[in-house]
């Protein structure tokens, strides 16, 4: 006995992009010598101004890197960018800017030029195989 197919799945909430934030075993946990994240600051920048209805923004367990703690992933229709030893509020704030940015301009804008630094590869490709 099969089932009776499915309806297409569609969402209503379409955005340009996410912003995922570490805050796992290592990120963030200062009990560990770890730098904090400001979490609280983001989500309510986020839901204060409304960026989610343009940059999802998503606090996460562990995103695996814990060597570069605190990480975090930017994923955009071009694809994930990873980020890591983001220790500054500085560093949360440029993401903060960045999301305005995306809404002002009502699209992708290049990531910040501060956290460029920051950027590392999270996974294998052909140009870094171990």
């Amino acid at each position: 006995m099969s089932s009776p197919p499915q309806p297409p799945v569609i969402t209503k909430r379409r955005v340009l992009g996410q912003v995922v934030v570490c805050k796992g075993c290592c990120c963030g946990q200062t009990g560990k010598a770890r730098p904090g994240v400001p979490e609280e600051k983001l989500k309510a920048t986020w839901k204060a101004e409304r960026l989610h209805r343009i940059i999802q923004l998503t606090i996460s367990g562990c995103l695996g890197p814990c060597d570069v703690a605190n990480v975090v992933q930017i994923i955009t229709p071009s694809g994930i960018e990873w980020f890591g030893r983001l220790e500054e509020e500085t560093h949360y704030d440029a993401l903060i800017d960045w999301a305005r940015a995306c809404r002002r301009s009502a699209a992708v804008v290049p990531r910040p030029a501060l956290l460029s630094a920051h950027q590392f590869e999270g996974y294998i490709t052909e140009h870094h195989k171990p």
